[in-house]
């Protein structure tokens, strides 16, 4: 997965929770993610979905805010099973 904040890359599941412990430790409950739009295409072994995301982040002063991002997932069907083989979120640049 390439991801917004570090690390920049994490390869293999453990490694992707950590990054995910990471996020949910920093935010108060309830988290929520928002599609505002996925695009979805898909063969028989192999998928591609681009969406633009929002989610309410904290900031230091302890406001909430939306972060928009960009989210981007490859998939492939391995001995019958959708497994993800790559995940990217990136925000917009300023």
């Amino acid at each position: 997965m390439f991801d917004v904040p570090p690390p920049f890359e994490s390869n293999g599941i453990e490694a992707y929770r950590e990054t995910w412990d990471l996020f949910y430790s920093a935010q108060p409950e309830p988290i929520a993610f928002d599609i505002l739009r996925m695009d979805v295409i898909a063969g028989t072994d192999v998928a591609f979905v681009a969406a633009l995301m929002r989610c309410a982040e904290t900031g230091s002063d302890g406001e909430r805010s939306n972060l928009d991002f960009r989210l981007t997932i490859g998939l492939r069907k391995i001995d019958g099973h959708w497994t993800v083989l790559h995940e990217h979120h990136s925000v917009p640049a300023t």
